[in-house]
């Protein structure tokens, strides 16, 4: 029996707000609070919360059957306990089900696998915790921030302990191949990979409320035909998109929310549904696949040119992270907050000049008019957080030093001392010598004298 496995990923970035260039030193907050707030409540409504409650009564309904992932950014989570605390305990209602897995990712949403080894580790580790600390789950599985994989990535992931990854079933990558199998790590075999099968992911995240697409409407009998349609062979469905697109990208006047919650009970008599982790400990490896440069799951290109495809994106990028050994010697709590959220990649795929209008897996309209309004001004914000963390750091590093110079004078002064002390002694041990050998003297030369005398009075 073929098994789906359904995952949706769940995101929200701290969006910036105008700053210009004469805020630069002066103004040291960077967020849109209003539009954040403001975007957040209104996806809480539109999509989360009805989302939620479909999703958690398609599993009340199928007695358990209904499975599926779900990977939700930090900022996301930050966002919830901020502006909708009820979307947040609707997330751990899901989880109390013990029917979805929660995956990995980096906290910050960000593109440091491209960047930094060690901040990569940092995030993913500090994600991990997250998912712990909201979720009580153990992650297994990671979901790097916009799919983006290669084998380095993998090897990093498993060095973490992870079992799998998931990322795009890119063309490039398989050639004839079909996504539909569980595939390894071509550098290390150890690390399992499900591929997303993009036709059928994008099928529903996209397109579904197109009314000019050649298949619309679509409907589950429509997409239950399509699955029979695919090789006997072929064991496991990934179909991978955004959460957002329920109610979201996709309103819920399109059937959106009707089409999933109907999914399972369509299709359970001859599909199972199951999560990543199930995939990977139920079925055998059918090849390895090698991805020597990264892969991501944006555009025709399925890479990474959405976010680092031209010279405004890659100079953002590279002054972004050659801030990073600075940043940890830096010891303000404010300046780490902004160090995450400065890192979401949200804010370099504004700067794309590819797809202005919006790419195929954003969800969140571009805020700025431009994509060269929108490298302006993450230049200003960086040039002000530069000065900070360039100030913090050689404060911490005047303080050592100051610290050091003064032990040092410390024992200039003591030396001093001791050596007046000794010289002090020394002349006085040299005065009362003095002395007496003068006293010595003189008692000598007085007995002389004496003994002169003596005689001569004698004599007379």
């Amino acid at each position: 029996m073929k098994t789906i496995c359904l995952y949706f990923q769940v995101h929200q970035p701290f969006r910036l707000k105008r700053y210009r260039f004469f805020d630069i030193g002066n103004d040291h907050y960077y967020y849109n609070d209003y539009t954040n707030e403001s975007t957040l409540r209104k996806m809480a409504d539109s999509c989360y919360l009805p989302a939620i409650k479909v999703l958690h009564n398609a599993i009340l309904e199928s007695g358990g059957g209904f499975k599926f992932a779900l990977s939700i950014s930090g900022t996301a989570l930050d966002q919830f306990e901020l502006y909708a605390p009820e979307v947040l305990q609707g997330f751990q209602s899901l989880a109390n089900t013990g029917c979805v897995e929660f995956l990995c990712e980096t906290d910050s949403h960000s593109l440091a696998s491209l960047a930094s080894k060690e901040e990569f580790t940092k995030q993913v580790l500090r994600h991990r915790e997250k998912i712990k600390k909201y979720f009580n789950q153990d992650t297994k599985v990671f979901r790097n921030t916009e799919l983006i994989y290669s084998d380095q990535i993998g090897n990093d992931i498993l060095e973490l302990g992870f079992d799998g990854m998931i990322t795009e079933g890119a063309r490039q990558v398989l050639g004839w191949k079909s996504p539909n199998y569980l595939y390894c790590s071509g550098l290390n075999p150890r690390l399992k990979l499900l591929l997303r099968n993009f036709r059928l992911s994008d099928d529903i995240s996209i397109k579904f409320s197109n009314k000019n697409w050649s298949e619309y409407p679509l409907t589950v009998d429509k997409f239950r035909h399509w699955l029979h349609l695919l090789e006997p062979k072929e064991e496991n469905i990934n179909i991978f998109f955004d959460f957002e697109a329920m109610g979201g990208r996709q309103p819920a006047s399109s059937g959106i929310l009707n089409f999933i919650g109907h999914l399972p009970k369509q299709l359970l008599d001859e599909f199972s549904f199951s999560t990543p982790s199930d995939v990977i400990n139920n079925q055998q490896t059918i090849a390895p696949v090698s991805m020597e440069y990264p892969v991501s799951w944006a555009d025709e290109e399925r890479d990474i040119t959405a976010w680092l495809g031209n010279d405004m994106q890659n100079e953002a990028f590279n002054k972004l992270y050659s801030l990073r050994e600075l940043v940890n010697e830096c010891s303000d709590p404010k300046i780490h907050i902004d160090w995450k959220y400065l890192q979401n990649s949200d804010h370099f795929y504004y700067m794309s000049t590819k797809f202005f209008s919006g790419g195929a897996h954003s969800i969140n309209p571009n805020p700025f008019s431009s994509p060269y309004d929108a490298f302006i001004n993450y230049m200003n914000v960086l040039s002000d957080f530069t000065i900070r963390v360039q100030n913090s750091a050689t404060i911490g590093k005047s303080d050592e030093v100051e610290q050091l110079r003064k032990l040092l004078e410390e024992k200039d002064q003591l030396i001093a001392q001791y050596e007046k002390g000794q010289v002090k002694t020394t002349e006085k041990k040299t005065k009362a010598t003095g002395k007496a050998k003068s006293e010595k003297k003189a008692a000598t030369k007085s007995k002389s004298s004496d003994e002169k005398e003596i005689p001569q009075i004698i004599e007379h």
